[in-house]
Formats: structure tokens, sequence, C-alpha cells
């Protein structure tokens, strides 16, 4: 079972999170019939939003997270709710790029790095929150951990990391978020270092039957853990066809007279599940009705 937990330590200003996303990501590479590397990029922003959706204090909030690379993936995008569940897609999933050195996929290449990764956090507000940063690499991690350094001022490291089996499924995927609060001094900073160094990769820790709760263990070794949080996650969709009726109406009335005369139906598709929703001559009819009573 996917999980977050969340830490702190009680010992000094730290605060931290860690997730294996394992299901969530293999259910992703599903949906998108996604090739590794497509796999490995999705499954990382899919495992920051979960993160950062998971620490969001509203109930009813969301994190949505895009990167526009200027890499053949094209745009990739994770949304988030605030229990940390989360779905996505990726432009192109069916893309390859050449292997690194111990044939290692090159996420970086794939996603590209002349571009940007934005943040938009939806608290229930009037206006949901915007940032933006340039990418530092298109790995993904160093630019989430970009983000909150340049963004909301908060020293981060950040390790996301998925393993793609022989049979291109997901062997496992997990990361983890460690924040440097107000008061960390040079002590504290040196820590944790030592930790990230300990761990090392984070899929070869995974694989070798580590859990999030044991990344943090050893990522914060020289401090003592209070956990705050242990919580499921998973890959989840919230279409709908009431949702997908309403998109319909929000076109407007020559839009839809426009499905009635040409097409005499619609066929939409959820970007993010891949369900089909299919609507006949009839029902469009009605969503007009209804669309012109407004």
């Amino acid at each position: 079972m996917d999980e977050i937990v969340r830490v702190i330590a009680k010992d000094a200003p730290i605060k931290a999170m860690a997730i294996t996303g394992t299901a969530l990501v293999e259910r992703a590479r599903q949906i998108h019939d996604a090739w590794p590397v497509a796999t490995a990029a999705l499954g990382r922003l899919l495992m920051a939003a979960s993160m950062m959706g998971d620490m969001l204090k509203e109930e009813k909030g969301s994190v949505t997270l895009r990167v526009r690379g200027g890499g053949p993936l094209g745009t990739l995008t994770a949304v988030s709710d605030s229990e940390g569940n989360v779905r996505g897609y990726v432009q192109n999933p069916a893309v390859d790029v050449p292997r690194k050195a111990h044939a290692k996929l090159d996420v970086g290449a794939a996603v590209g790095s002349d571009g940007e990764l934005t943040v938009i956090k939806d608290m229930g507000m009037k206006e949901p929150y915007v940032g933006s940063v340039q990418l530092v690499g298109g790995e993904i991690a160093e630019d989430i951990a970009a983000y909150y350094v340049e963004s909301e001022q908060i020293p981060t490291a950040c390790a996301l990391g998925v393993l793609i089996a022989p049979d291109q499924s997901v062997q496992v995927a997990g990361g983890y978020l460690i924040q440097l609060m107000p008061g960390a001094d040079e002590a504290v900073i040196s820590a944790v270092e030592r930790g990230i160094a300990q761990v090392g990769a984070v899929t070869a820790a995974l694989d070798r039957g580590d859990d999030a709760l044991e990344l943090l263990r050893q990522g914060l070794s020289d401090f003592e853990l209070e956990i705050l949080e242990t919580a499921p996650v998973e890959y989840r969709c919230y279409c709908s066809r009431e949702r997908v009726s309403r998109a319909l109406i929000s076109m407007g009335r020559d839009e839809l007279e426009k499905l009635i005369a040409e097409q005499h139906g619609a066929e939409l598709t959820c970007q993010f599940c891949d369900r089909v929703y299919q609507f006949t001559e009839e029902e469009l009819q009605s969503l007009l009705d209804e669309a012109t009573e407004k």
C-alpha cells in the first residue's frame, strides 16, 4: 500500500515527509500506456504533488504541478488533493531517449531544462496561489527543491525515484522532502547532509525493502523523530459525467450548437484517467437548453 509519513525532529527545527508510491505510479503508467522514461518523469511529479498536497491544511484544497521543459515529453501535469491522492498526465507518453551511464533513464533529457515548474495551490480563497521557477535540470526533485528555496524561502532537500522493472512495470517508487525551519544552524545542516548521503538512491533503498518511515529514519538518523501522520495515498481521478456535462455547458451555446449540427453527439476523454464519456445528440440538446436558461 502506498503511504505518506510526516515527521518533525524533536531536537531540531526540521520537518520532513516521505512517500512510497509504487502502486500509484504503476496505475499512471497503465492509464497512459507510458514508456519507461515517461513513467519515471510523471511518477516523480505525481509523488512530489502528493507530498505537497498532503501539507495543505484546507480540506478541499489542491496542488497542481506543471512542468514545461521543452523536451520530447512535452508538458507534465500532476494534481493532488489535500490528502495526497493524486492524478496526472504527460503530453507525449510514448517517448524514448538515450540512457545515461549504467543504463539509467535520462529523465532530464526527456523533460528538458529550458522552461519552468509552475506550482498552483488552491486553498479555497478567491484566487489560487501561483508560483513558478526556472527548471534546474528537469530531473524533477531538484526543481521542487529550487521552488521551495526561491518561492517560499524554505531550504529543502528532495529526492524522488522510480525504478522500472524489465517488463516496463514499476518495480518501486518513492521519495522524500526534508525542510529546515528558521533556527537551523550549521551543525543541523551538516547532520542532514550526512543522513541524505547515508540513504543514497531512493530506489535502491526501497528495492531492498525500506518503507517511507525508514527513509526518514535513515535520512535524519542524528535526530529524534516524532511521527505526525501516516496516511494511505492513491492515484485518484475525480472526473464524473456531471463534471463533464458542466464542462460542455461552460463551452457556451455556439460550441454546443456546432457539436449538435456537425457531429450529432460528442465523445470526451478524461486526460487524467482516459475514461470516455459519450453524449447523444438529444443529451447535448438538453445541455444546450440548460445553457440557454442560464
